[in-house]
């Protein structure tokens, strides 16, 4: 079985933990997003596509699902003490290396596809990574902070202001002028399963389908498209997802996240059992609807998911 699993980061990443221990012998690619990617101190830093390798590589941080295990912070102590910042975006000495090997291989003219299966050369994460294009996108949010509306780049809104004020637009820049990855579309027109997992809708898989052509390719490919909530209860399950559907006018409830993707894209979804009241709302609009527990307490619990997303699938193929 070949599955294509669009992801973000920490909720994608767990996601593809469980989705592998569910089906160890499909062949999955991901597409990972780069919307959340910065520059900081000369180097490329992309969080989305690491914290996926770190997680099924194993060298994640468990208990934030971002950054490394066993990390030290030696070098932000040092750059602080020249007074260089951002102090407020937190790399460790192993992840720098991460982000120096990259922005190397960037500089000496490889493209971001070829730098990523590079670095999954040394973590073996069992997926094929692929960044969502090779072309630089950068997710930026409008804010109004004393009377002034500007625009900061994601990172800023999410971990610096820890999306302490309204998002009022959210605008994937360069993306209308990029293009898919090399072997993004070739993996969605050859997938069995394509897979939205409970990632942000907006920040994280809405930016992968803000690329011109992967939309396209996945309304067309002729295969069940099945997507799991990341609202449980009317309340994102991890992270502050309530602003950011917010500033694209979409209500925080699993249904409404349901009806944003749309009929036209989206085959089934699965919302919490808590949610179960959407299910005919859900189905009304032409999305196959199930209930199921959607909370990824452990391993097994999100194998359990990823099996469940799977058999609607082949219900919805049926």
């Amino acid at each position: 079985m070949r599955i294509v699993v669009l992801a973000g980061g920490i909720g994608g990443a767990r996601f593809l933990r469980g989705l592998k221990s569910a089906a160890p012998d499909a062949d999955i690619t991901v597409i990972g997003n780069t919307g959340d990617d910065i520059h900081l101190f000369g180097l490329k830093v992309c969080p989305d596509l690491d914290t996926v390798m770190y997680t099924l590589g194993g060298g994640i941080n468990e208990e934030q699902g971002w950054g490394r295990a066993d990390e030290t912070f030696q070098v932000k102590g040092e750059l602080a003490a020249y007074g260089v910042g951002p102090e407020w975006f937190g790399l460790g000495d192993r992840d720098f290396a991460t982000h120096i090997v990259r922005t190397q291989m960037l500089g000496a003219g490889y493209p971001l596809s070829a730098v990523t299966e590079a670095l999954c050369e040394r973590w073996q994460p069992g997926v094929r990574l692929l960044p969502m294009s090779d072309d630089r996108i950068e997710t930026h949010v409008a804010v109004d902070v004393d009377g002034e509306r500007k625009a900061v780049h994601f990172q800023e809104y999410w971990v610096k202001m820890r999306a302490s004020v309204d998002a009022q637009a959210v605008v994937p820049v360069g993306a209308e002028q990029a293009k898919p990855a090399p072997g993004v579309l070739e993996a969605i027109g050859s997938a069995d399963v394509i897979l939205f997992p409970p990632s942000n809708p907006v920040v994280s898989v809405g930016t992968i389908l803000a690329v011109p052509g992967i939309r396209e390719a996945i309304a067309d490919a002729g295969v069940p498209v099945v997507g799991l909530s990341p609202i449980v209860g009317d309340a994102p399950v991890r992270g502050m997802a309530d602003k950011v559907l917010a500033a694209v006018g979409v209500e925080s409830t699993a249904a409404a996240v349901a009806l944003h993707y749309g009929s036209g894209l989206l085959d089934g979804w699965l919302v919490d059992t808590v949610d179960a009241g959407a299910v005919d709302e859900v189905e009304s609009a032409g999305v196959r609807c199930r209930a199921v527990p959607l909370m990824m307490t452990d391993l097994e619990a999100t194998a359990t998911m990823a099996r469940e997303a799977l058999a609607l699938a082949e219900e919805v193929r049926a």
